[in-house]
């Protein structure tokens, strides 16, 4: 049966639209990125109306009417939500994981003295002349803390770190201009001139990785073992960060 021009759908309808799971559809309506309101039973309703808004910003190149300046956090905004066709690797749970990261809070807050002190460890552990705790949004890779690196972000698509997000423990890189998935990005061929990466993931107390501690350097190399296990402990510190200062 056709839609009316604004007609009230359920949960499961909305997800029907959206080409996801209920389970996602309920995680968009919980977190506020469709808006709905609840009836007299208890039940979740959403306007067709807002799910084309919706499905307009995961398609659209541009960001959506109302969306952030530059620089400006925008809760449960576009970027918070899957990339309709993503150039970059994605895991299963990546509509979880950009839930888990806009609840986070991090994205787009000032620079604060107990990462500062992390990525700075990392790059002297390891002697590295470039480290970065990288948050990933759909959109973006955010530089919380940086040493080394001007950029505070780049486009998603360049991330090292989408990959490194996708296992459970050390992902490295030794020399990017060898490897068929870096030696063609921008961060290789220009400026930084990456070469080496080496990166553990930073998870939230639901084990969802929103973003890494990483170490780069602009010559191909080897990690020693207790530079692995310096750069574990580190991450594991900025885990805990994260999650000590999660809502409860």
């Amino acid at each position: 049966m056709p839609h009316s021009k604004d007609s009230v759908l359920t949960t499961r309808a909305t997800a029907e639209l959206l080409g996801v799971a209920v389970s996602t559809a309920q995680l968009w309506i919980e977190n506020g990125a469709i808006p709905s309101w609840k009836t007299p039973g208890g039940h979740r309703r959403v306007r067709l109306s807002a799910v084309r808004r919706l499905m307009e910003q995961r398609n659209g190149d541009g960001a959506p009417a109302g969306a952030a300046k530059p620089n400006e956090r925008a809760a449960s905004g576009v970027e918070f939500l899957p990339a309709a066709a993503p150039p970059y690797p994605v895991a299963h749970d990546e509509a979880e994981r950009l839930l888990a990261l806009d609840a986070a809070r991090l994205v787009d807050t000032p620079a604060e003295s107990v990462f500062d002190r992390l990525t700075w460890l990392a790059s002297q552990v390891t002697d590295s002349p470039m480290a970065l705790i990288s948050l990933l949004t759909s959109r973006r890779q955010w530089f919380k803390s940086r040493v080394g690196i001007d950029a505070s972000e780049t486009p998603r698509d360049w991330a090292f770190c989408s990959h490194a997000i996708l296992q459970k423990g050390l992902f490295v890189v030794e020399d990017a201009t060898r490897d068929p998935r870096f030696h063609d990005n921008p961060l290789v061929t220009g400026e930084p001139h990456i070469r080496f990466y080496a990166a553990f993931p930073l998870l939230d107390g639901g084990n969802h990785p929103l973003g890494t501690l990483c170490i780069l350097d602009r010559e191909p190399r080897k990690l020693r073992d207790r530079e692995v296990r310096s750069l574990r402990e580190l991450a594991a510190l900025a885990s805990e960060e994260i999650q000590r200062r999660a809502p409860r």
